[in-house]
């Protein structure tokens, strides 16, 4: 138990670092490295509460999509820092008061006790046992039976999400030039290639079609 709450406190104690550190990084490189470090550790945290399959979700969706799709978008743009940071501290006054709002806020809402943190018998009983059904199971048994339509709806909207993305993608822009493959696959090969025979010590010109 002791092993176990120790464990606890150093995977909590890095995960604060390290999301203090993404938002604190100079480097955005850096910052993202820090932000796959925090969701490693927040993992390890659902592993110690026995939630193994959300510890997976999350390494293989943050993880192994979004930070590393953030990780090669920031290596590959070249975006100039040094005018992002040029307005930093023209907009600290303001996060710091946003920041400050939003403490207040929660600190109101966990003293009123407005919330109430204590479970309700009948959804004990519909917990079901640990040694029967593992944590996948029941998160599916739960998915597919009660929120169904829910799910449903939820992964309709992330096609919707996509199919606007690929819209976006392939809409028609004049200052993009691309290869039109049908005209190339159709070309008459007799004339699209002309072969000139050029003496020793002479130049010859380009012309193309």
């Amino acid at each position: 138990m002791i092993v176990e709450q120790i464990t606890f406190y150093i995977f909590a104690v890095i995960t604060v670092i390290s999301g203090v550190l993404v938002i604190g990084s100079r480097n955005p490189v850096h910052s993202v490295l820090f932000l796959i470090l925090a969701f490693f550790n927040s993992a390890g945290l659902f592993v110690l509460m026995g939630a193994e399959f959300i510890a997976m979700i999350l390494i293989i969706v943050y993880v192994g999509a979004v930070a590393v799709l953030f990780l090669f978008v920031v290596m590959m743009l070249h975006i100039d820092f040094s005018k992002l940071r040029a307005g930093f501290t023209r907009y600290l006054p303001i996060g710091c008061v946003v920041g400050i709002i939003l403490l207040v806020e929660l600190i109101l809402v966990l003293t009123t006790g407005t919330v109430d943190f204590n479970i309700p018998k009948n959804v004990i009983s519909q917990i079901p046992n640990p040694e029967a059904i593992s944590n996948t199971e029941a998160l599916g048994n739960l998915l597919y039976t009660q929120y169904a339509y829910l799910f449903q709806i939820a992964g309709f909207i992330l096609l919707i999400a996509m199919v606007g993305a690929i819209v976006l993608t392939h809409k028609k822009r004049n200052e993009v030039k691309k290869q039109k493959i049908s005209d190339q696959v159709n070309r008459d090969p007799n004339t699209a290639v002309t072969l000139h025979k050029i003496e020793t010590k002479e130049g010859g010109t380009w012309k193309s079609d």
